[in-house]
């Protein structure tokens, strides 16, 4: 990999752990927010999408190293919407999610003949991406709706 597509994958490697730690504090945020009869399982699903979200971003820091970079200390976009019905916040995650997994679409592009280590690591991370942000379709569907959900 020449020192032009190694500075582009880093650079790309950097965005999606700035969004993967905004992944952390949104969910963490998120599950305290919770309120209501299905508290304690919806706080735990998003406690174990917050740890995912370090672990996604660890790895993808692991990465930059690896290719010689420095790992970003930034932190992607946290806007606080004041909405934290638990539909709202479903469909801010969702939104997240479409985010994420479009960096690692990028990332997929920007590998794609030049590295098979980033081409795998970035197809790995697109199946994870594509099935959580298929449950969280599932959870934003009412309840006998078999077609997918749309804003």
């Amino acid at each position: 990999m020449d020192d032009a597509k190694k500075k582009t994958a880093i650079d790309a490697l950097n965005r999606i752990m700035e969004l993967e730690l905004a992944g952390v504090v949104k969910y963490t945020h998120y599950s305290l927010m919770v309120y209501g009869y299905n508290r304690i399982p919806i706080v735990s699903w998003l406690k174990g999408n917050a740890d995912e979200s370090l672990a996604h971003a660890h790895k993808a820091g692991e990465l930059v190293t690896l290719l010689g970079g420095h790992p970003s200390l930034k932190i992607g976009p946290l806007l606080e919407t004041e909405k934290h019905d638990i539909g709202d916040i479903l469909r801010e995650s969702l939104e997240h999610e479409k985010t994420a997994l479009a960096a690692y679409y990028d990332l997929l592009r920007i590998g794609e003949g030049t590295s098979v280590l980033l081409e795998e690591y970035a197809r790995e991370m697109i199946v994870a991406e594509e099935l959580h942000q298929d449950e969280v379709n599932k959870m934003l569907r009412r309840p006998g709706d078999t077609a997918v959900f749309t804003a």
